[in-house]
């Protein structure tokens, strides 16, 4: 389709009020794909995981002295794992190696749809069995902290988690992201042409479920001005946690969190507790 029939098109749905489903599904299913350009911002092994059905392109930074832990990184929507340079930066040199992979439909891995904890748990507990560790914590962002809580809730070995700016179920943040011209019905069929593409079921990506059956720390972190993203996700994900938990809104941060020195120190406290 040439830009000037998807204009029209646009065009249309626009003034009929109702948009092609088609395409609300293959925006749901198929973020941006952020190119791989970055170096790692530290010496890192280049690591090949194998995932539930997708290769998994990654990075594994080791530890700078005696290693104290293990920390995975998951990235946000259309993004990929060079958003680990905080991460990395500020952990590796305190003992822990840090792995950071890009998700399966972005940057270098393969896979062709996002399904938004669906199966990305899967390739979550995957890269946990490439380490051969007993525990992780994890950060995770936007979808990464999505796919974190839900993984989290299946797999015993991730023991903390750091999510920011969560999505607390896909029908949700997709309904209320769709644009203001598409009807409920626009919607909804939409939904259930990605779901029978993907072969995934959309009410099954819920981390808001997934919460009520952690029992680890949880610190939730989210920005009060998000507008992709509004922070009642994470507040009703915070409300369903049943362990340690603890919600950050950071006052003056959209959905692309700035965190700041005196933020860190409050990831350091949550995530070195007991170390």
């Amino acid at each position: 389709m040439s830009r000037l029939t998807a204009l029209l098109a646009l065009l249309l749905g626009l003034l009929s009020g109702c948009m092609p489903p088609s395409w609300g599904a293959a925006a749901l299913l198929h973020p941006s794909r952020k190119p791989m350009t970055d170096a790692p911002p530290l010496p890192a092994e280049a690591v090949e995981i194998a995932g539930d059905g997708v290769i998994l392109k990654g990075w594994l930074f080791r530890a700078a002295g005696e290693r104290r832990g293990t920390i995975v990184y998951l990235h946000g929507s259309a993004d990929n794992r060079a958003s680990v340079v905080g991460v990395a930066k500020r952990y590796v040199p305190r003992g822990y190696d840090v792995l950071a992979y890009d998700s399966r439909a972005h940057g270098d891995s393969t896979g062709d749809a996002c399904t938004y904890g669906y199966y990305e748990k899967h390739d979550l507990a995957k890269a946990i069995d490439s380490l051969k560790v007993p525990v992780v914590a994890v950060i995770g962002v936007s979808l990464g902290a999505a796919v974190a809580i839900q993984a989290a809730a299946e797999d015993p070995r991730v023991t903390r988690l750091v999510a920011i700016s969560t999505f607390s179920d896909l029908r949700t943040v997709a309904t209320e992201r769709a644009p203001f011209f598409a009807s409920a019905g626009n919607i909804r069929e939409a939904i259930a042409i990605a779901e029978k593409q993907a072969n995934f079921v959309v009410d099954d990506v819920s981390p808001v479920r997934a919460a009520a059956r952690l029992s680890i720390p949880v610190l939730l972190i989210h920005g009060v001005v998000d507008r992709e993203t509004p922070p009642a996700h994470s507040e009703r994900v915070h409300q369903a946690l049943k362990g340690p938990k603890r919600l950050l809104l950071l006052p003056k941060s959209g959905h692309a969190v700035s965190l700041d020195e005196a933020t860190w120190r409050i990831i350091d406290e949550w995530l070195l507790q007991g170390k």
